[in-house]
């Protein structure tokens, strides 16, 4: 029926069995339509581009990231603030365990503030084997109002307890971990790696400053059907995330202090600034080369260490075309806009950017490999 009207949907219909019979049956469908966008202005939009000057402490400060990254991993007798742990937990109230309390295998960054006030605290001092109990109060603000300001207690079991230790800086470390000789050739990598990652960064304020002004200045009636429909993606996406580290989701935000409204928030921005490229998309005519189809192919292909063909077998290829002219729109954007650098209002130029195709693009079936979300959004 919607293949005869010639209508884009917004979501799945919301369906209504009216009649049943030996005949068949008769039903209605509510759907929400594809909304109509109106643009506003496109090019010629302004935004400034934010020098950085690197100074030697950000280049110190980046070395000890560095060395951070290389610890040397030594078991610790009892734990410390600074060491890792891994532990069994579960969590009771007036002796009846609640829901998001029980966590199994956990890794613990002791005095990474993760957890309520006081539990950390009363894991230092214990040994790897050791079962005890870590009695805390919920903040009077927290997240959970069930949990707010009453009394827990968390059956815990330490199972690992680990510190590391920074490695001696010189001409052996550099050898060990990189492709350099010497400790000032690794010095200098770096140095050129933060100025690499600031001028991503300050390029990707400009994109986004574009984006929220062409946001700004369409008009469109969005059906909250499609922000739900986001929604139920992104937090599906986040699901899958956190239990790798073996959590559930309610458990995550309420340890992180995390609403639902934040995954509402986030939605409701990429749905917008979707509309308006594709509204862009189809304004200007710009479509994704075969080429263009192809490298994002070999690049799925690469990630996933899979042969192209099975690739193109599992995604669905005119929604991979269309992401990619999506992520074109986002550059043309960029490429008719005035940047302007510092003080001194300096003309920058915009930068090209290589983005990925979004999960969503790629669907087709449940063996299909796992995509990251477009850049722009």
């Amino acid at each position: 029926a919607i293949a005869s009207e010639d209508i884009q949907i917004a979501a799945p219909p919301a369906l209504n069995v009216e009649t049943i019979g030996p005949d068949g049956y008769t039903f209605t469908a509510l759907i929400d339509l594809y909304p109509e966008v109106k643009l506003g202005q496109y090019k010629g939009l302004s935004a400034p581009w934010e020098n950085a000057e690197l100074s030697d402490d950000d280049t110190n400060e980046a070395i000890q990231r560095f060395l951070t990254e290389h610890l040397v991993e030594q078991e610790q007798n009892r734990a410390a603030m600074g060491d890792e742990v891994t532990l069994d937990f579960e969590g009771f109230v007036d002796g009846v365990p609640f829901e998001g309390g029980k966590g199994e295998g956990y890794p613990l960054l002791l005095g990474s503030g993760m957890f309520i006030p006081g539990f950390e605290e009363q894991v230092v001092g214990h040994k790897a084997g050791e079962e005890f109990d870590v009695n805390v109060k919920f903040p009077e603000e927290y997240q959970a109002e069930e949990l707010a300001g009453k009394d827990a207690t968390f059956k815990i079991k330490l199972h690992e307890v680990q510190y590391k230790e920074l490695p001696e800086l010189d001409d052996d470390f550099a050898k060990d971990v990189s492709e350099y000789d010497t400790l000032d050739e690794l010095k200098d990598s770096i140095r050129k790696g933060i100025e690499t990652n600031h001028e991503k960064q300050a390029d990707q304020k400009v994109e986004n400053d574009l984006i929220d002004q062409v946001v700004g200045g369409m008009k469109a009636e969005i059906p909250d059907a499609m922000i739900e429909s986001r929604i139920e993606e992104l937090v599906q996406d986040f699901q899958y995330r956190i239990s790798q580290q073996g959590l559930k989701l309610e458990q995550y935000l309420q340890y992180m202090g995390m609403t639902m409204e934040q995954f509402r928030e986030q939605a409701d921005k990429q749905v917008k600034m979707r509309l308006a490229m594709e509204a862009i998309v189809a304004k200007e005519s710009i479509e994704a080369t075969e080429e263009e189809f192809e490298a994002e192919i070999k690049r799925i292909a690469d990630a996933y260490q899979m042969e192209a063909d099975k690739v193109k077998s599992l995604v669905d290829a005119a929604a991979v075309k269309k992401d990619l002219a999506v992520n074109k729109a986002i550059d043309f954007v960029k490429s008719k806009a005035n940047i302007v650098a510092g003080a001194a209002e300096e003309k920058k130029p915009a930068k090209k950017t290589t983005r990925k195709t979004t999960k969503k693009a790629a669907a087709k079936q449940d063996e299909e490999p796992k995509e990251e979300e477009t850049k722009g959004e």
